[in-house]
């Protein structure tokens, strides 16, 4: 290795063990800590598959690294909370992020004995064998942060003692719908410095509890832009007000306005696209009769394009704000979905192999870390100084 290369390493291993130090601080014994960072090196810099055995043999680690590291993530009673709090803090203050948003996540799987495998119906309308998991993610400009992730049980991981006792899932676990993860999330959030709060930009148009997600937030009174199905009703009218899908609304030419919104193709060049705005204001009918229904909110459609695919509709309490700036927001899925992407390809976030359910949470942690680990850098002027020298 040049004497580059080699300074380059060791600053970037040093900035890691900083990383370790502050994000994996709940870990008390010197020993985890040690197994984190290497499950984190292995993590962010092996290539293929990312389980113990391959991650050790492809940074030629010792033979005894891959018992150590699967210990590390199969055995070793740590707390995936406070970790997972901790980055989320860490992101929060460094990455400037704008929005929560929570992305669904199907984990195919060949066999049936993983923690949480069933029959999933994957976004692609074909149901597969795997795990679902519900993952909640910092949308900052240029990433998309994952800070905390739910497994979904369903079936005999629900009710099987003897499965539940094998793969130590706790009591309390239980099968729930997706919504409520979404709501617990938020009820979280709220105390996080620097993101408390930031708008909930969320697609419930595959969510069975849409209606339940929008009522749970505005309880909560935060600030939402949320893509709804057509059929979501909402309370029209003041006077006498009428419970209507958002679909049917919006085809009232009389009560829509027209707005334009400029984005950039792929290539760079403005695309101009149509923006309807309903032109009264609504509330959420499960509201009705408490202090939530005080609180108006808006509807906004972006017609189908071409006339083969289907409109897009969305609810948002942000009713103060010009409808570019709203929409804006969305931007948030498209940067989650393609943080998915690269935690699928780089970070291993579809390779655990074990059948615990504090395992499948401690590697989710690690991906999770590995990726901010990447992609938030450390702005501290020590650090920028090391950088420099360096480099010099």
């Amino acid at each position: 290795m040049s004497s580059t290369g080699a300074r380059t390493a060791t600053t970037d291993g040093a900035h890691m063990q900083r990383f370790v130090e502050d994000v994996f601080r709940s870990l008390h014994r010197v020993e985890q800590r040690r197994w984190a960072r290497a499950y984190l090196w292995a993590l962010s810099h092996g290539s293929g598959k990312k389980t113990p055995r391959r991650m050790a043999r492809a940074d030629s680690l010792p033979s005894a690294a891959a018992h150590g590291l699967h210990q590390f993530i199969n055995a070793s009673p740590w707390d995936w909370q406070p970790v997972r709090h901790r980055l989320a803090q860490r992101v929060a203050a460094e990455a400037a992020p704008y929005a929560w948003t929570v992305a669904d996540l199907t984990i195919p799987k060949n066999g049936e004995h993983s923690v949480g495998v069933h029959r999933v119906d994957a976004p692609t309308g074909q149901p597969v064998n795997g795990q679902r998991a519900v993952g909640l993610f910092l949308a900052c400009n240029g990433h998309s942060f994952p800070v905390d992730w739910s497994l979904v049980l369903s079936g005999p991981w629900d009710w099987d003692q003897q499965l539940r006792r094998r793969a130590r899932i706790p009591d309390e676990e239980k099968e729930r719908p997706v919504g409520a993860y979404v709501l617990d999330y938020a009820a979280e959030a709220v105390m996080l410095p620097h993101a408390a709060g930031l708008p909930w930009v969320l697609d419930l148009t595959r969510c069975d509890d849409a209606a339940g997600v929008l009522a749970g937030l505005a309880r909560e009174r935060l600030d939402m832009v949320c893509e709804v199905d057509p059929g979501q009703v909402v309370l029209a009218g003041q006077h006498t007000p009428a419970v209507r899908p958002v679909g049917e609304l919006m085809r009232m030419r009389h009560a829509r306005q027209p707005h334009v919104m400029v984005q950039q193709t792929p290539e760079g060049r403005p695309k101009v696209v149509p923006i309807h705005a309903y032109v009264g204001t609504v509330r959420l009918p499960q509201l009705a009769g408490t202090d939530g229904a005080v609180r108006t909110y808006r509807i906004l459609e972006r017609p189908a394009p071409d006339g083969h695919l289907p409109a897009r509709y969305w609810i948002t309490n942000l009713t103060d704000r010009p409808v570019e700036q709203v929409l804006s927001l969305v931007r948030a899925r498209t940067a989650t979905q393609s943080g998915i992407s690269v935690l699928k390809e780089r970070f291993g976030v579809l390779d655990f192999e074990g059948r615990s359910f504090p395992g499948w949470h401690h590697h989710m942690t690690m991906a999770s870390a590995a990726y901010a680990h990447q992609y938030l850098g450390d702005t501290s002027e020590g650090v920028r100084a090391e950088l420099s020298r360096a480099a010099s």
